[in-house]
């Protein structure tokens, strides 16, 4: 049996190992396939698809959209849709990500002003010197908060210190799910929903989440995934039978980020079988 990794991340956004590493990592594992969606940002697929020339491994062109989903009217989740074989120079999809860039930057200083006046050693211009022109993230904001001592783990500085409804963390703005659908259709990509179970829903809200996905014209569901548990897949799979989705699956792969999940095999038992690429193939055109 081949198997592939069809949720990667790179040191473009929130991962530690660049397209470059990813792909010998990824031959090392045996892997015939991966998808490099990184937050938000396209800018590393090409150094990845270039990497992997001349080689048996195929990179899939992807992105992983942050949106912004209303549960109720009082209640709102950031939900995160994967796009897969998508053009990745399409100037429209390059322009909205450059916006939400640009955005996300303008929260990380409101945050480092939040976490510097509190007494935690950290400024912007220190995390941009440590990481560079990345898309900076709260795996970025944690890493520096544990080099510098602040914090214990990672872990602790995601539950205690950057916690959405902590004291510090500062809201941004996101896309809609309908938007970021939209944007990864117009760039000939096929979108699926991420790890639905990590939002933790009720069944019901998942149902009605799926529900207005699929009318805006999501395809696929992420059944396959590192931080399953039990019957996680299962019933991933049964929900995806319900909507008419297909399935998905990958490690979610951060390099030292987490640094308990490896590329192709999430924490040691995840296997993604290679014919789950053929439901990312794209529709003949008429």
């Amino acid at each position: 049996m081949q198997y592939i990794d069809l949720h990667v991340h790179s040191n473009c956004s929130d991962g530690t190992c660049t397209p470059e590493e990813l792909i010998d990592l990824a031959l090392d594992a045996n892997l015939v396939a991966i998808a490099l969606t990184d937050h938000d940002t396209v800018d590393g697929v090409e150094r990845a698809v270039h990497a992997a020339e001349d080689t048996r491994l195929k990179v899939i062109p992807g992105v992983e959209l942050s949106c912004e989903y209303t549960v109720s009217p009082d209640r709102k989740k950031e939900i995160h849709i994967l796009g897969y074989n998508l053009d990745y120079r399409q100037p429209e999809l390059i322009k909205t990500l450059t916006k939400i860039a640009i955005e996300r930057d303008n929260r990380n200083k409101k945050m480092c002003e939040n976490l510097h006046a509190a007494g935690f050693p950290i400024d912007y211009e220190s995390l941009v010197e440590r990481f560079g022109g990345n898309i900076l993230t709260r795996a970025h904001f944690a890493r520096f908060l544990l080099e510098k001592e602040a914090v214990p783990s990672i872990d602790y500085a995601f539950k205690k210190i950057l916690a959405q409804d902590g004291p510090y963390f500062v809201m941004r703005k996101y896309l809609t799910p309908q938007s970021g659908i939209e944007l990864i259709q117009s760039a000939g990509g096929i979108p699926v929903l991420a790890h639905p179970l990590l939002y933790k829903l009720s069944v019901t809200e998942l149902r009605n989440l799926l529900t207005e996905l699929k009318g805006y014209g999501l395809k696929g569901i992420e059944a396959i995934y590192s931080r399953n548990r039990g019957n996680d897949e299962a019933f991933v799979r049964k929900i995806a039978d319900e909507f008419g989705l297909f399935i998905t699956g990958g490690t979610d792969f951060h390099g030292s980020n987490k640094p308990d999940i490896e590329l192709g095999r999430g924490e040691g038992n995840l296997f993604v079988p290679v014919m789950l690429m053929e439901n990312l193939k794209k529709e003949p055109s008429l």
